[in-house]
């Protein structure tokens, strides 16, 4: 294997350091955005060089499923990262457009590279289709109701969230202890083969962090495309549209019905009882008139009927009303004076 590397020149080692070393700055970036230019030159950089590396890996055949760890050369450990690298960087790219495509690529990068580490016997993982993030090789995988939380799995993950964050520090502190030696060309075999075993296992760890925080985001992006897709309809039942109401205007009598219709020719009128005739036959009032508890309607003069003979029809019943009250003091007079004689209640004059 050592021989197959070295027959890729140094030009495998140069992209992959420099893929690296981008990853590594951008990770140390102060920039306040990551959309900045400058900041996604160095993204393109980096995944234009650790594309051509993976080419260049895969084209050496490396790596194979039938190998053990030991029979891997302590220099051509190092080329284990490259898809982890390139996950990491596919994730900082920030066409919104393009988001769901650049998680989808990211996760199938972090999961080659775990399944090429659990196939070495590096890390303590295990992956599922459903799960892709879940540690412990031994965790119970019962079915359970989707719509009841698993406080069980809920715990394990926190308390395997804690594990890894503690592991990945420890790890930071010996890779930084012995970076310097292994730089420099003076750490010998043994070192440079734990160094980079070292450096595979802190990127388990992030590539796990990584996968989970993917599978969240993406779950987000389905749902939101899901709601942008659906039909208008969908979202509940409508209610029929209603027919426009042309606009009128209440009069007492015909006659003032006539006076509008004649200043007003283009809107229609109507009187009061024209409009609560229209109204009963839709149904709208009840036979009983407007007070809906039993009162009487209200009388309306026949259709047809002229101004002269609806005025004549109320001066007489005007004089019927005056009459009728006329009749009712004279009856009341008589009856006072059958009860009372003739100058009763005249005290004034009595000698």
């Amino acid at each position: 294997m050592m021989a197959e590397a070295g027959a890729g020149g140094p030009r495998l080692a140069e992209l992959l350091a420099l893929g690296q070393r981008l990853c590594d700055e951008l990770e140390a970036s102060t920039e306040p955005s990551s959309g900045a230019p400058a900041v996604q030159e160095k993204v393109r950089q980096g995944l234009d060089a650790l594309q051509r590396a993976a080419a260049m890996v895969a084209q050496l055949e490396l790596f194979s499923e039938n190998e053990e760890l030991e029979e891997i050369a302590s220099a051509d450990l190092k080329f284990m990262l490259v898809p982890a690298l390139l996950g990491a960087l596919t994730l900082k790219q920030v066409d919104l457009s393009r988001r769901r495509e650049h998680l989808e690529t990211a996760r199938e990068h972090f999961l080659h590279f775990l399944k090429l580490c659990r196939n070495y016997g590096l890390g303590s993982f295990q992956l599922s289709p459903s799960a892709p993030s879940q540690e412990g090789a031994g965790s119970p995988s019962a079915p359970r109701d989707p719509a009841q939380p698993n406080l069980v799995a809920m715990a394990m993950s926190r308390t395997a969230k804690i594990e890894r964050y503690k592991q990945k520090k420890e790890l930071e502190n010996k890779l930084a202890s012995m970076s310097s030696s292994v730089e420099s060309g003076t750490a010998d075999e043994e070192q440079i083969r734990e160094f980079y075993v070292l450096q595979i296992q802190k990127w388990i760890g992030t590539s796990l962090e990584e996968i989970e925080s993917i599978e969240q985001e993406l779950v987000i992006l389905r749902s939101r495309d899901a709601a942008r897709q659906a039909p208008s309809g969908s979202r509940g039942p409508s209610r029929p549209a209603r027919a426009p109401v042309k606009p009128f205007i209440l009069t007492r009598d015909a006659a003032q019905a006539k006076v509008f219709g004649a200043g007003y020719p283009g809107v229609p009128t109507m009187t009061v009882d024209d409009w609560y005739e229209q109204r009963r036959r839709q149904g709208v009032l009840s036979q009983q008139g407007f007070g809906g508890s039993g009162s009487p309607p209200c009388p309306s003069p026949p259709a047809g009927t002229s101004d002269e003979e609806l005025q004549k029809q109320q001066k007489e019943t005007e004089e019927e009303e005056d009459n009728e009250e006329a009749l009712q003091k004279a009856r009341a007079w008589d009856d006072w004076k059958d009860t009372h004689p003739r100058g009763y209640g005249n005290r004034h004059n009595m000698g």
